[in-house]
């Protein structure tokens, strides 16, 4: 692909490409030495690159604290414009800066934000791109054989289905998402008209069978949208679906939003419900979504890492969000995206384990549960209690227990480096291992102390007794 992005006039045929040859232009290459082109191009790589990193993201924090979302879009596309300008300049491809600002956009913690800003400009765009899918087609030469065009649109798309059924039931899809992987992609695909536009040019094939082909990908990519109806419809006829999967119109808002109705966030929920407070409960498991409605409690479907859902849901207004998924990027994820639109929100998250739990405060959130660790704190009180110690002994050995782990989190948090193993950080192992040592010392002297002030205890009664 990055090879033709690198093709300057790569979407223009050759009559276009001998005009805008004889046109005056702008070019910060002509006229230079072949070394110096490639010295020029290159760094003008090397700076868009060193820009992006070092330049585009203060630029994005200045922007967000000064709190306007129009220049979010405007700056984006001024990324995108200068960079397609600059690479035009040192003669590549301006398809090729699109797709460096693209890498660059991702990079940014922005990214969700910018996500949801373009989406009406992707709407927009989408539609243009399938008006010119539409004019690619010469109607002309479709109606003089209409079935000889729709036979080899078929057997390009039957092709395409076979193979992508294989490789998905190789990689474990299975039934609905098998299905739309090979649906999804069985078309020849966008690109299918930058490879014949090129073949066109380098001489390769004919205008006129250059012309089928484009009719031919633009009739595959027509097709694909009625390849999604009768499978939708083939699905209800068996039974396969009863409610479409698109996101719920959330009607209510909440100062409690849970996101999340597994069992971690059903008992949340019951908790907090049962103390008067109503919530505001997302899903994006549809079986779950029907299953809590079954038992009458009101649960939207949707996806929570998508901005636009998450303020449908009145996150701007909320005073605590709960992320209770079973997915630790996700939960990542959606506490950067609430603390953006929410500064001042509370946010409770489930924790798969210590790593996470430090990722999670990084992040932002304010209370971080991992989700085993009160009911091994539990366990292990059993334990105590079963080996002799009394309930208040064991009780006591649970509480100092907690402390001095929550005290461990909050000073190994100094030592700890998002994207480096905990194994790999031997600062953190050293103290980590210090930290252990002290809380078994801990734990000993209070229970010691604890039997002295029980003898002591004794020992009065006992003399008190006697006198």
């Amino acid at each position: 692909v990055l090879p033709l992005l690198t093709l300057s006039n790569g979407g223009t045929d050759l009559a276009a490409g001998a005009q805008a040859a004889n046109a005056p232009h702008l070019s910060l290459v002509e006229g230079l030495p072949a070394w110096s082109v490639t010295a020029v191009t290159l760094g003008a790589v090397v700076a868009v690159i060193l820009a992006g990193r070092f330049l585009v993201r203060p630029v994005f924090r200045f922007i967000d604290a000064a709190g306007l979302r129009e220049i979010h879009t405007a700056f984006a596309l001024l990324i995108v414009v200068g960079i397609a300008l600059l690479m035009s300049l040192v003669g590549l491809s301006p398809a090729l800066g699109t797709f460096l600002a693209g890498v660059i956009l991702a990079s940014t913690e922005f990214r969700h934000q910018l996500e949801t800003d373009i989406q009406p400009f992707k709407g927009l765009l989408l539609g243009l791109f399938f008006i010119t899918v539409g004019a690619s087609i010469d109607l002309a030469g479709f109606m003089a054989a209409p079935l000889r065009f729709l036979a080899l649109t078929f057997a390009l798309m039957a092709v395409k289905a076979a193979v992508l059924a294989g490789l998905g039931r190789a990689f474990g899809l299975r039934r609905r998402d098998h299905w739309l992987f090979t649906l999804g992609l069985s078309q020849a695909g966008e690109f299918g008209f930058v490879l014949t536009t090129f073949a066109l040019q380098q001489g390769v094939v004919t205008d006129s069978l250059a012309g089928d082909l484009l009719t031919v990908i633009a009739l595959s990519m027509l097709l694909t949208p009625l390849a999604f109806i009768a499978h939708d419809r083939l699905a209800r006829h068996r039974g396969a679906t009863s409610e479409p999967l698109s996101d719920d119109e959330i009607d209510e808002r909440h100062r409690v939003i849970i996101v999340g109705a597994g069992r971690f966030g059903q008992v949340v929920n019951r908790l907090v419900r049962s103390a008067g407070i109503n919530t505001t409960l997302l899903d994006h498991n549809l079986k779950r979504v029907q299953f809590m409605r079954r038992l009458g409690v009101k649960t939207f479907l949707g996806d929570p890492t998508r901005p636009d859902l998450l303020r449908a849901a009145g996150l701007a207004e909320a005073q605590v969000l709960v992320i209770a998924i079973n997915n630790p990027e996700g939960a990542v994820k959606i506490v950067e995206i609430a603390k953006r639109l929410n500064p001042d929100i509370r946010i409770v998250v489930r924790a798969k384990d210590r790593a996470h739990t430090y990722e999670l405060l990084h992040a932002g959130a304010k209370h971080v549960v991992r989700e085993l660790f009160d009911s091994s704190l539990r366990a292990g009180r059993y334990v105590l209690e079963d080996v002799g110690l009394s309930e208040y002994e064991a009780s006591r050995a649970v509480r100092i227990f907690d402390q001095h782990d929550r005290h461990t989190i909050r000073e190994l948090r100094s030592l700890w480096r998002h994207g480096v193993p905990s194994a790999e950080n031997q600062s953190y192992l050293d103290r980590a291992i210090e930290l252990e040592k002290d809380i078994q010392s801990a734990l000993l002297t209070e229970l010691m102390s604890d039997e002295a002030i029980a003898r002591e205890k004794k020992a009065a009664e006992i003399d008190a007794l006697t006198k």
